[in-house]
């Protein structure tokens, strides 16, 4: 930790429209396809940095959380692209269903996620990654047995978040690869137990975000998935709020900046309103902070290029993508906990 007292930035709840962005710009990848065959043809676009012992960083979630991503979509992926991954968690640091090992070990099998290798990270230990150029750390505690692996696919269900706003992949890696103890400890509070909030939670995230990334880099890539979008995290499991936002499609990059921004853009071009409690939600947090900081800190593009892969890998705009999209949208067949394959 530092030892001098940094000021966190500004601007977290305001929304940058992409023709006030300046520099380079980045590939992101998007397919309409919500199903394994989508989850598999935008993995085919980034996969080649993948070697050695790939690791699959991706929300196991609660039990009986009714909005995680399809198993049978990620056993599929894994079986056939992936056979000898293994899917990476660490604890949590509040009380749930994840909070020790014996019991997430408990909520993996509830949950589905019993068709392959689940490796809780921090069971074993913690260990230490420096922090290049962070602001509020020289180095972030993960979970020791993540240095095992050679690569990161970092699978992330795109939704709201209790308290960073919205949670894409800059989330599911500066909470999710954080140890439960130590990590997430210090990303959430100062005395209290979530006494962080807004611009400087996003900094911590986003820093811890950056010292997995720097760790794997250049083998790692980034799969987002718009789907079952609540405006809560699927931390809260059963008692998240309800799926309001329509479904959008799934998106992938080698830039994690430009994923999740692109993303935030889709969410922000919905119309009739479609967007609105996620955006809502991300502003009241100052969620847009993890975008700003994550440019900052040089992780990324939040300019970017949208390839529609569906039809012959023709450039397209955020606001094309979704012009098309309505609320009152029927949820898929997955919406409901009991009416999933858990297996």
């Amino acid at each position: 930790m530092l030892t001098n007292k940094p000021v966190p930035g500004k601007n977290g709840n305001h929304y940058l429209p992409y023709e006030e962005r300046t520099g380079n710009s980045s590939v992101v990848f998007f397919t309409r396809d919500l199903s394994e065959d989508g989850l598999k043809k935008i993995y085919d676009r980034v996969s080649s940095v993948l070697t050695g012992k790939v690791a699959v960083k991706l929300h196991t979630g609660e039990a009986e959380g009714p909005n995680i991503l399809p198993r049978p979509w990620v056993k599929e992926l894994i079986k056939s692209r992936l056979p000898e991954a293994t899917i990476i968690e660490t604890n949590t640091y509040y009380k749930g269903s994840r909070y020790t090992t014996e019991d997430h070990l408990k909520t993996l099998e509830i949950n589905g996620w019993t068709f392959c290798p689940v490796d809780i990270t921090d069971a074993d230990g913690v260990a230490t990654l420096p922090v290049a150029d962070g602001k509020w750390f020289q180095e972030m505690h993960v979970g020791k047995n993540m240095l095992n692996y050679d690569s990161l696919l970092v699978l992330t269900h795109f939704k709201g978040h209790t308290q960073g706003g919205f949670g894409g992949s800059n989330k599911n890696i500066g909470i999710g690869c954080a140890d439960g103890r130590i990590g997430k400890k210090e990303i959430h509070s100062h005395i209290t137990m979530w006494d962080i909030n807004k611009e400087e939670l996003m900094e911590r995230i986003t820093e811890s975000t950056k010292a997995t990334m720097d760790h794997f880099a250049p083998h790692v890539c980034f799969i987002n998935t718009m789907r079952n979008m609540s405006e809560d995290c699927d931390c809260m499991g059963p008692g998240a709020a309800p799926v309001v936002t329509p479904d959008i499609g799934i998106l992938a990059s080698l830039d994690i900046l430009a994923v999740d921004n692109a993303c935030v853009d889709l969410l922000y071009n919905l119309p009739d309103g479609g967007g609105k409690e996620l955006i809502k939600r991300i502003e009241s947090r100052h969620g847009l902070r993890q975008l700003s900081y994550m440019k900052e800190l040089g992780m990324g593009n939040d300019r970017y290029t949208l390839i529609d892969i569906d039809h012959d890998d023709t450039e397209i705009s955020a606001m094309e993508v979704v012009k098309d999209i309505r609320p009152g949208w029927k949820p898929d067949r997955y919406n409901t906990f009991w009416g999933r394959n858990k297996h």
